[in-house]
């Protein structure tokens, strides 16, 4: 049977709602030295010209960062870029503040440039995406799988000094095109403990193909066998690879993406609940009711109510204390 396949990672990247915002160039020479708060996004840094050194709290390692190379802050964790070490920081904030024309200015001389910027995402991004990553991704710049990440720099840099017509709107979305390829570059070469849950998945050659056949049809009713054809190899294979790399068996994995779909059509949209149960796979409204509160502890109808009261997505549940589908 031939099975149709989709990409889980634009999936959950469509479905957490990724905006960007770049910030002011950055100029620094000498000895330099600058402390940054803890981002409130996912923080992302490239250094355009020279080198500098990323130290991040909680992360025992030093990072070299030479030109060319960005990284991404996925959690919110203060961090230090310097010239070297031993030298006093002073903090970013007032330094950003007194920009002029675009540009931050630190130390002494231009022997170092960097571009920076954050990535906003929606209210399931921590769970779905970001605690699946490492706190920081360190991406090198000097490496011909990076020649469409140098690209997107070129062009943001370019876009950030000249301020031609829509330079805003441009920078945004190549900012995101730069966020794709620096997750696809850092799963190419993704070690066993580099990411964990379903994007582990995506890098495991059993489980992968299971993972895209559910994400191309979610409200199908997949069985395990299904599954395991789509991946070829036996159901007690795919069982057995998929709990030890997910987390979770592989139709625990369905219940929870297809809660995730039904989420955000009631954060978005007026379907009513009997026509979201068909769009993600149950029967009836009262299956989808039923899964839904098993995972979060909340019917589909409360947690709509929740949001039309500003309450958000978080539903109080005396099991765990908040709204959390498991992923």
């Amino acid at each position: 049977m031939s099975v149709q396949q989709a990409d889980p990672l634009e999936d959950v990247l469509a479905l957490v709602g990724t905006h960007s915002r770049l910030s002011v160039r950055l100029t620094a020479g000498g000895e330099w030295a600058m402390s940054y708060e803890p981002p409130p996004a996912v923080k992302f840094v490239a250094v355009r010209r020279g080198r500098c050194l990323l130290t991040v709290d909680g992360v025992p390692e030093r990072i070299d960062l030479a030109e060319g190379d960005c990284f991404l802050l996925t959690q919110p964790r203060a961090f230090t870029l310097a010239s070297g070490p031993g030298v006093r920081p002073v903090p970013a904030g007032p330094v950003f503040a007194a920009a002029t024309d675009g540009v931050a200015r630190v130390g002494t001389g231009e022997d170092a440039v960097l571009i920076g910027g954050r990535f906003d995402f929606g209210e399931r991004a921590r769970e779905l995406l970001l605690d699946v990553l490492p706190p920081v991704i360190h991406v090198p710049g000097r490496t011909a799988e990076a020649a469409t990440v140098r690209w997107a720099l070129e062009q943001i840099d370019a876009e950030l000094r000249d301020r031609s017509l829509a330079s805003t709107l441009v920078t945004e979305h190549l900012a995101l095109v730069m966020l794709i390829h620096l997750l696809r570059l850092h799963l190419a070469g993704a070690g066993p403990d580099s990411v964990s849950g379903w994007m582990a998945g995506l890098t495991d050659p059993v489980v992968a193909p299971a993972l895209r056949a559910m994400h191309a049809r979610p409200a199908h009713a997949w069985t395990v066998a299904e599954l395991a054809g789509a991946a070829a190899v036996s159901r007690s294979t795919l069982a057995a690879r998929f709990k030890r790399t997910v987390g979770q068996s592989p139709l625990d994995y369905l219940t929870g993406w297809r809660i995730e779909l039904a989420t955000d059509r009631l954060r978005r949209g007026d379907d009513t609940v009997a026509m979201i149960a068909r769009k993600v796979g149950y029967g009836s409204e009262s299956a989808l009711s039923n899964a839904f509160k098993r995972v979060t502890g909340a019917s589909p109808r409360e947690y709509r109510r929740r949001i039309s009261l500003g309450g958000g997505g978080q539903i109080a549940n005396a099991a765990d204390g908040g709204y959390r589908p498991r992923t």
